[in-house]
């Protein structure tokens, strides 16, 4: 069967994107605003409906989701899933020259393909062959394009407007989205993202439970983790700063 255009979810993503964008242009920010989140307005708003929503629906279905699958079965589902980013990780280890990490997420992907049913079982973990996940983000990030103002996304989540922009070629990266059965896609796309919400679980628990601000709380440790990924754990001493946003003209 051919797919269904209006249902792909990377032609909805790009429309998405392309409002959300468009709506951002021209926003202003106070003097007073966070250099890397002029647009906090906006975000806190965006996070407040992504809280609501997760609430309501997907924290309940992925704490079943957690508590009704045994343990064996959760983790040949993120195997999965690992496996299908072990592809795109080396298309993006091979665009930033890193030869070796290419090579890891190759052998990792067929190794897993091949001997794992699948990806289902993780072989090549127990053969010690090391995962480098990387997207486009990193991609862009590696070759000097800076993040932007942090964004977040609804339903989506955090984000910058580097790695807003790097979406929709990542969605492209990603095999599942090529399934041509548009319900069988629906509805792996469904699991992935269920399956994701329930290794977050205990996070999102300690971080509610510890943080004073969750928004600030999520904001600091997503550009943190980003930024840390970017450099293979080894980021530079001085942090990537955005210029301060001033309403002086003189500035």
């Amino acid at each position: 069967m051919k797919k269904s255009k209006f249902l792909n979810p990377c032609t909805l993503l790009r429309a998405g994107l392309m409002v959300i964008l468009a709506a951002l242009v021209g926003c202003a920010s106070g003097p007073g605003a966070n250099p890397r989140d002029p647009l906090e307005p906006f975000n806190r708003g965006v996070y407040q409906f992504n809280d609501s929503v997760d609430r309501a629906v997907l924290k309940p279905v992925a704490t079943a989701y957690r508590d009704v699958l045994p343990s064996p079965i959760r983790t040949g589902v993120t195997n999965f899933f690992n496996n299908l980013q072990d592809a795109w990780s080396f298309v993006n280890n091979s665009l930033q020259l890193k030869g070796e990490a290419a090579g890891n997420s190759l052998v990792r992907f067929g190794v897993n393909s091949v001997f794992g049913l699948g990806g289902v079982l993780d072989i090549a973990t127990e053969m010690r062959i090391p995962r480098q996940t990387k997207d486009f983000g990193h991609t862009l990030g590696y070759w000097g394009v800076g993040p932007g103002p942090y964004l977040v996304l609804p339903l989506l989540g955090p984000s910058t407007v580097r790695d807003t922009a790097a979406l929709p070629v990542d969605m492209q990266g990603n095999l599942a989205s090529e399934i041509d059965h548009v319900p069988t896609r629906n509805s792996v796309t469904a699991l992935k993202l269920v399956n994701l919400r329930a290794q977050l679980l205990s996070t999102t628990d300690m971080r509610d439970q510890v943080a004073l601000d969750p928004y600030s709380f999520t904001r600091d440790a997503y550009l943190a983790y980003r930024r840390n990924a970017i450099y293979d754990g080894n980021p530079p001493d001085e942090p990537d700063e955005l210029p301060v946003i001033s309403d002086d003209p003189a500035q």
